[in-house]
């Protein structure tokens, strides 16, 4: 053993840039020698006083976790992948006549996604 090993020994790191987010998948050893997965999510701030800095965060996620949450994960891709996505209609200026139940995401474009 080593004299001080207090800190988890990082085993597999692997970044993914997305845009102006990084993505950063670890895999770390515990004391008792088992894995598990970090998830950071990184994504560069402007402070109030004109300074960049980095907000992140992080979920854990253990071993024997790991197949719910990949069969979670997939399932929430692929229902993604089902939904029709519709064309904000800006050409009244008005809401009138709709529904209160509108997304509250109509603007964002999913363009991305394909079809």
């Amino acid at each position: 053993m080593s004299e001080h090993n207090s800190q988890r020994e990082e085993v597999f790191s692997k970044s993914v840039r997305a845009g102006k987010r990084t993505y950063f998948f670890d895999v770390k050893s515990t004391k008792a020698n088992d894995f598990y997965l970090t998830i950071t999510e990184s994504k560069k701030r402007i402070g109030d006083d004109g300074n960049p800095f980095f907000e992140k965060h992080k979920i854990f996620l253990y071993r024997e976790d790991f197949q719910k949450f990949v069969d979670g994960l997939n399932e929430a891709i692929n229902h993604v992948g089902t939904l029709k996505v519709e064309a904000p209609d800006h050409s009244s200026g008005s809401n009138q006549g709709q529904s209160d139940s509108a997304s509250p995401f109509s603007d964002v474009n999913f363009d991305d996604l394909g079809k």
